[in-house]
Formats: C-alpha cells, sequence, structure tokens
C-alpha cells in the first residue's frame, strides 16, 4: 500500500496523531477512537493493523498491554516527497512571517 493511501483515511491520520505524543496502549487508542468515529472495536484494531503492516507504526508487548509507537521512517519519507512541492507554499509562509514580525 502507497503511504498517501495509509495516510489517506481520516481514521489512521488521528490514530498517527494520537501517537505523536509517544507511546500509548491499543485500548486508549480504541477508546478515543471510537468514541469521535463511531467505529466498532475490531474496526480500530484493523486500522493498527494497516499502520503495522505498512511501516507507520509499530507495537511491543507489555504484560497483557500492546503498546504503539509512530515509526519514523514512513513520515520522513512522506516528507521528502513533498519536499519538492514547499516552494509552491513557502514563500506564503515567509511573507507571513514578515507581516507578524511587522505586529
Amino acid at each position: 500500500m502507497h503511504a498517501f493511501d495509509v495516510l489517506g483515511d481520516p481514521v489512521r491520520r488521528r490514530i498517527l496523531e494520537l501517537l505523536a505524543d509517544g507511546e500509548v496502549t491499543s485500548g486508549s487508542i480504541s477508546a478515543i477512537v471510537q468514541g469521535e468515529y463511531g467505529i466498532t472495536q475490531p474496526a480500530v484494531s484493523q486500522h493498527l493493523k494497516v499502520l503495522r503492516d505498512n511501516g507507520f507504526a509499530s507495537v511491543r508487548k507489555d504484560g497483557s498491554r500492546r503498546m504503539y509507537t509512530v515509526s519514523a521512517a514512513p513520515l520522513r519519507e512522506v516528507d521528502e516527497w513533498l519536499d519538492r512541492f514547499r516552494a509552491f507554499w513557502q514563500p506564503h509562509f515567509d511573507a507571513l512571517a514578515t507581516e507578524v514580525a511587522r505586529g
């Protein structure tokens, strides 16, 4: 699966947002995502599997819990791909920074 296919799903993007702050249990992820998206626990598990299988997340067992973390390598690849497009928006950010500095 291509990285943008993985990231194209809002549930998987939300899971990655949750993982960006550090290690999270699968139960915590499920509770948050189920509450926000109204999907079942098996559906959340399937999204976690897609993230694991495509290298975006890793999991380790801690007793009976499964702890998830972000794997940075695929995100770096996405960032590298996006790099060629930064020229389209960077000047706008630079101009905004200038205006903010002016007050």
